[in-house]
């Protein structure tokens, strides 16, 4: 069983988010509604999955997240978010959340995407996407250029990896798409990981739009 602490003030919706996970039979679900009953929950045992809304009664899911990936860098975090939220989920990932899921998303999918997140994947949606994609294509005319573009000096296998990271492609399919060992990815990521100062997947996607590096 994968363990999930669900943080979701909205009663509806952190109960059809709770039975939407439970009735795959995969998740054991936590539930709660506020920042303090999160750090309580985190403060006795580290769930597989934090899930958790950003706007809480009592603080900031921004807060919480930033908490769980010092404290539980296993951890993987996913935003609960509406559609027009582009901003505080870009800021989620900066934090440290390596996906994001809509509020209004179906059963199916919420498990689904729940699934690729363990899987090693960062399922981000195409909304998301093209936000980021937008903001990092309209600079300010008076910005200065990134020093050909390629600042964190990536070879080319590891950007040829991050791009594969930045699809959701798992370390197994990246190695196969590349050629390489299986074994050999997850070095390739912690030196991209270190040339990027990062610490989680989606940042990594994130800076290396920000750099040029990819596009999606």
């Amino acid at each position: 069983m994968i363990e999930v602490l669900l943080v979701e003030d909205d009663a509806p919706t952190r109960w059809r988010l709770q039975d939407a996970l439970g009735a795959t039979g995969e998740f054991a679900v936590t539930a709660v509604a506020t920042v303090t009953e999160a750090r309580t929950h985190l403060c006795e045992a580290v769930p597989r999955v934090l899930l958790t809304d950003l706007q809480l009664p009592d603080g900031h899911g921004l807060d919480l997240i930033r908490e769980t990936r010092h404290r539980h860098p296993e951890t993987e975090i996913m935003v609960i978010s509406i559609l027009g939220d582009e901003e505080s989920v870009i800021a989620a990932i900066r934090q440290g959340a390596t996906g994001y899921l809509l509020k209004d998303a179906f059963p199916t999918d919420i498990a689904a995407t729940v699934r690729d997140l363990v899987a090693g994947h960062s399922p981000i949606s195409a909304s998301i996407a093209r936000f980021i994609v937008r903001r990092t294509q309209v600079q300010p005319a008076a910005a200065p250029a990134p020093q050909g573009l390629n600042t964190a000096r990536l070879t080319p296998r590891e950007i040829d990896i991050l791009w594969g990271i930045a699809k959701g492609f798992s370390y197994a399919d990246i190695a196969g798409h590349l050629g390489l060992s299986r074994q050999t990815v997850p070095g390739h990521i912690k030196n991209i990981y270190r040339k990027l100062e990062v610490n989680t997947r989606g940042e990594a996607v994130f800076e290396a739009l920000q750099q040029g590096l990819i596009r999606l």
